[in-house]
């Protein structure tokens, strides 16, 4: 049980008295996350696809002691790791309740001459302690525009104008990482750091302590950094100063899903999109299917920039454009549930532009709109296959009769679909886990997998006017 604040020591004495010992910030991560491997609780909530890679590559980078490089490309939840580690930190530490003072001083082992001269002069029983939340003692910044003053320290004019010595700490700013003084810093996308700021980083990472314009100054910090970059960007020589690579103990290499499945599960869990409501929203799992394949298809396909990657946010986003297309629908038309389709895939465009970075040599002027396309088209063939390969072409094709047209569209209702397929094969509430049998706007959802599916293996031919899709079939 979390003690709380007000009933802890509040002076030096009663802490003592209590039996508290001053630890490192990674031999306190170390203890605690060594405490829950033996109690065997989840040591990563809500991270999906990392069990038997980066968790574990992160629990023994954490167990030597560790400053580490989160390496992957946009969107493998490098940020989202780094600020899961304080909940390895103790719900709470003390420090000395020294108004001015630039960092938490540890009550016993302080490291400015402020927090020094306080220990020495005030009795233990009139020094004043306070405590420091685990939720501030993580702090991070994005690179880009980052300089020296900002997280290493800089000369604070305002102190030589009021008569302070150059030479004195008193003279100093501390930047941010002095000021997580035993507690965690991240810098995010570490190739955009200025090498002015990577050359100020040496002596943090190796000896611990703060070096500013030269001054004879030099504290013990005790703080585990951390960083993040992209592998494209880290490579490049000159990014990133070879002394400050080597000075980093260890990189964790993230990745995108290995499984579809586990793709999807990043996708529901990321959207924050209810489906209930005044228009409920029920999905069809091979809908599901479909989005997360089209993040799969865009990083194997030749036309998009594999360097840049293609995020886990894009699934999320196109997710929530077809989950929003199918509610619009259902709130027009006032059909319960709504039930996204296969012309709801038209609105990616909104969700997907912007996110998708084309490989200048192997699109051959395709603009993004046709590289979609392209994508979403083998996406479709992909699933759509592995449906008919499982449960067979004819029965899920054979309601479908040669020799008409049949139109389909994102704000048609779904009666309009029963005329298509009034009687449901059996194989269909199987193949599909749903009640296609039950729910006609389920079933439209169904019908229109299915002409797309025989489109996207070259089984009927098909063509598109003002929003509205016809499919010929003969």
């Amino acid at each position: 049980m979390i003690q709380p604040i007000e009933s802890r020591p509040q002076t030096l004495s009663q802490l003592r008295a209590s039996g508290w010992t001053s630890r490192s910030v990674k031999e306190e991560i170390r203890t605690n996350f060594e405490a829950m491997l033996a109690q065997g609780r989840e040591l990563f909530p809500g991270i999906i696809g990392y069990d038997n890679t980066v968790i574990p590559e992160i629990s023994l980078a954490l167990l030597a002691g560790h400053d580490m490089l989160f390496l992957g490309e946009k969107g493998q939840g490098k940020s989202r790791l780094m600020r899961s580690l304080p909940q390895f930190l103790d719900d709470a530490i003390p420090y000395l309740d020294l108004p001015g003072c630039p960092v938490h001083e540890d009550p016993y082992l302080p490291i400015t001459t402020q927090g020094k001269r306080y220990l020495a002069d005030t009795p233990e029983d009139e020094v004043r302690i306070a405590w420091w939340q685990r939720s501030d003692r993580y702090a991070e910044r994005l690179s880009p525009g980052t300089r020296f003053a900002d997280i290493i320290g800089e000369i604070d004019p305002a102190m030589l104008a009021a008569g302070t010595r150059m030479s004195a700490e008193d003279a100093l700013h501390f930047g941010l990482i002095p000021r997580m003084h035993r507690g965690l810093f991240a810098m995010n996308e570490l190739p955009e750091l200025d090498e002015l700021v990577q050359v100020g980083l040496f002596n943090i990472l190796e000896e611990r302590d703060v070096q500013i314009r030269g001054f004879p100054i030099q504290f013990d910090l005790d703080v585990m950094i951390l960083f993040s970059a992209n592998p494209s960007t880290y490579n490049r020589s000159g990014k990133v100063i070879p002394q400050l690579k080597d000075r980093i103990g260890s990189i964790i290499h993230t990745h995108y899903p290995a499984e579809r499945d586990s793709g999807i599960q990043i996708m529901e869990q990321e959207c924050s999109i209810p489906l209930d409501g005044n228009t409920p929203v029920v999905i069809p799992f091979f809908m599901k299917q479909i989005i997360e394949e089209v993040s799969r298809a865009a990083r194997k396909s030749r036309y998009v920039d594999q360097q840049s990657g293609v995020s886990a946010r894009f699934s999320i986003a196109n997710y929530q454009t077809m989950i929003a297309s199918a509610r619009r629908r259902g709130a027009v038309l006032g059909e319960k549930p709504a039930v996204p389709r296969i012309s709801d895939l038209g609105h990616l465009y909104s969700s997907s532009l912007g996110k998708l970075e084309l490989d200048l040599m192997g699109s051959h002027q395709m603009s993004e709109r046709q590289v979609l396309d392209s994508i979403i088209a083998e996406a479709i063939r992909t699933v759509f296959s592995e449906y008919v390969e499982q449960h067979g072409l004819e029965q899920i094709g054979q309601i479908f009769s040669k020799g008409v047209k049949i139109e389909v569209g994102d704000m048609l209702p779904s009666e309009h679909y029963e005329t298509l397929l009034r009687r449901v094969p059996p194989v269909w509430d199987k193949a599909f886990e749903v009640n296609a049998s039950e729910s006609s706007a389920v079933r439209a959802s169904c019908v229109e997998f299915v002409l797309a599916g025989l489109y996207a293996t070259d089984r009927i031919s098909r063509a598109q006017r003002h929003g509205v899709v016809t499919y010929e079939i003969g």
